[in-house]
Parts: C-alpha cells; structure tokens; sequence
C-alpha cells in the first residue's frame, strides 16, 4: 500500500537539501530538511525534483558555459547538444561523473544519502538562530514519513537538544507507525489537504483521498488532546483544488473535526521552469500564470469562518 523507500529503515535517507534560514516553513528561523521520494505524484507539485525516491541529475541551460567538459568525460554518451534536454536518461546511468567536471554547476546531482550525525551537524550550524527567533527544524518533502525510522532518529536527537521540531506530511502514511515513530518527538504538524473527493485525488495526486481523511481524522483529535499544533495546508490550484466544491467539502469537514486554523497556499506556477531540467515535459493543461487577487480572495471567502494563516 505504501511506496516505502528501500532505505527507510537503513542508516541514511536520501536528502535533497538541508536548507538554513527559512521564514515560510513553521514559527521562527527553521532549517528545513527536505526529503527526496513522494508516495503522491500531484500533477502540480512546486518540488518536481522531489518526487522521485531515487537520486536524479539536473541540467540548467542558463549555467551552461559551453565547454563540453561533460560531454568528453560521459562513459555511456549520454549528453549531446542536438538533445533538446541535453540529457538521454535512457542511457544516464547516474555516474554523476559529468557533475564532478561542469564548471558553472549545469549539470548537478539532486538528492544525497545522508545518515543522522550528518543531518544533524548541519542543523547545530543555525541552533544560534533558533535560540533568538524561537525557531527550529522542520522536516519536508517529498515526504518524510516514507522514511519513518530514520526520521525518527533524527527527531529524537534534535528533541534532546530542546529544538522545535515541525513536520509537513501529504497524509499518506501507516498512521499506527506514524504514531508510534514520530508524534513523540513533534511539536507541531502542517498536514496538506488537497482535493476532497476520492476520485478526483486519484486523478491528479495517483492516490485515493480516503487514507489522508481518515489519518487527518485521527491525528487531529490526537493533536487536540495533547494540545499539539496541527495545522491543514490546502494548495490553492486553478481548476483543480481551488473550485468552491472542493473547497467547501473540505471546509466542511473541517469544521465537523472542530479544526478552525487553515492555511490557504496560492498556486506558485514556477515549477514549471524545473520540468525540463529533469527531462521531464509540461502539462499544458495547468496554468503557467500566478492567481489573480480576486481568486485568492473567492477562495478566502470559503474560509470565512475559520482563521486563516
């Protein structure tokens, strides 16, 4: 049932970036530890690079200084500028040889195997900032929770250094191991809810809505009897996740669980750019322009009711 990572349970995790100042991921200063693999594959996600649970190479353009230095040293011949993507990842084997001799960082790895004492050395490099802004370490995605153990671990060391910990989950998860695992060590949980309705999920996130709902259900009682924080993130996507039927189904059940905190996140159409330096091409049919205010707030309207983050 869940597209668990082979390395979950090992020693490290694949990691795409351990990231240092952030604003935009919990209270306070936080250093975001971003996961790599997604049991989801959301046609619209802003972390394309993400999804996969499994290293990949980039290819930007726009750093290519045109040296050809990886094309001599590639073994399979894979890279050839009559390419439009450059890259042939039918014949990449990921060596990453190319990656070592670009001078202008075009073609770089993304994701890295990471054990805990890793991590977390490169976490106690901002501790100074989480001590002054009453911040801390939030772990996201991709997904996290396909990498329960090692997350785990991770947790319960920044735990007994008295560090906030937060987590940002798709809700697709063995809820009994995330129970067991990981509610233990989080002070708080931005939990995404993004289409209400079982098929259409199915349509464009590859998964089914039921397991999130009732995981959501279920954490949040949790939550508010350990008066933890759990906030619901809805992703505000023209046509597809920001219609008032959608948006008023997940309102309503909301407001039956008693949960009356929600974040509203406008579509960020930048992703886009990221498809072909993955070899990967674009859907037509999704918008490649920002929301316009009065969508925002049409949408906000919904959530008239609640406080909005």
């Amino acid at each position: 049932m869940y597209n668990t990572s082979q390395t979950a349970e090992n020693d490290k995790a694949l990691i795409l970036e351990v990231k240092g100042n952030s604003l935009d991921d919990g209270p306070g200063i936080r250093t975001v530890v971003f996961f790599k693999g997604c049991p989801l594959n959301c046609l619209w996600c802003h972390n394309p690079e993400s999804k996969k649970a499994l290293p990949e190479i980039s290819f930007d353009p726009e750093k290519c200084v045109g040296c050809d230095s990886c094309i001599d040293v590639c073994p399979e011949g894979a890279l050839d500028r009559a390419n439009p993507l450059f890259v042939d990842r039918t014949r990449c084997t990921l060596c990453m040889e190319c990656t070592r001799v670009c001078p202008g960082t075009a073609l770089s790895p993304v994701g890295r195997y990471l054990g805990v004492d890793e991590v977390v050395r490169e976490i106690e490099k901002d501790l100074p900032f989480f001590q002054a802004s009453a911040g801390g370490v939030t772990l996201s995605g991709g997904e996290p929770t396909l990498f329960m153990g090692f997350a785990s671990r991770l947790l319960a060391r920044l735990k007994k250094k008295r560090i906030h910990t937060l987590l940002e989950t798709c809700g697709f998860f063995d809820y009994a191991r995330f129970m067991e695992l990981l509610y233990p060590h989080l002070d708080a949980i931005y939990y995404d809810l993004k289409l209400f309705d079982p098929g259409e999920h199915k349509r464009f996130c590859g998964v089914s809505s039921e397991t999130i709902l009732k995981n959501f259900t279920e954490l949040s009682a949790a939550c508010a009897r350990d008066n933890r924080e759990i906030l619901p993130r809805i992703p505000l996507v023209p046509g597809v996740t920001a219609t008032r039927e959608n948006l008023g189904s997940i309102a309503r059940f909301l407001k039956d669980l008693n949960v009356m905190r929600v974040a509203l996140l406008p579509y960020n159409p930048l992703w886009l750019s990221k498809l072909p330096m993955l070899g990967q091409t674009r859907r037509t049919d999704l918008s490649g322009e920002w929301m316009a205010g009065g969508e925002i707030e049409e949408c906000r309207r919904i959530f008239s009711d609640f406080y909005i983050v």
